[in-house]
């Protein structure tokens, strides 16, 4: 089980297909951070040892928010990010979950695949894994 921060770009279908394959959610949307900055989301993933799961793009930006510095930043990169869309890719997503830790890394998931980008340095050549979806 991972316990998730859903950002407010992801449709409320979304946490409830989390909750029910058991994992822990919240949703920026439940806890008053609508159109809160990227900053202060993140602040309250730490606080709360959440991974942040995101369509933003912002949040792939290992400069301004390392991912060794958070439980886990998951950036969601569709075609079209529908509510179907998304449930498809997540569908594929979950049982990486399981086997590759979500902490200290930024995953970037899209409909071929996963970049997983573990904790330190800049150069992510050799510290980047490419996982296809099944």
């Amino acid at each position: 089980m991972i316990s998730f921060k859903l950002d407010e770009n992801l449709p409320p279908v979304i946490g409830d297909f989390l909750r029910a394959s058991g994992h822990d959610i919240m949703t920026g949307y439940e806890q008053g951070l609508r159109s809160c900055s990227d900053p202060v989301v993140l602040q309250a993933c730490q606080a709360e040892g959440r991974a942040l799961m995101s369509l933003d793009l912002d949040f792939s930006n290992i400069l301004q928010f390392p991912p060794e510095n958070y439980s886990g930043l998951i950036v969601l990169r569709l075609h079209q990010s529908g509510p179907r869309s998304i449930l498809s890719l997540l569908r594929r997503l979950l049982p990486h979950f399981s086997v590759v830790p979500v902490a200290g890394r930024l995953w970037i998931v899209d409909e071929h695949g996963i970049r997983i980008h573990r904790v330190g340095d800049i150069d992510l050549g050799p510290d980047a894994n490419e996982v296809p979806l099944s």
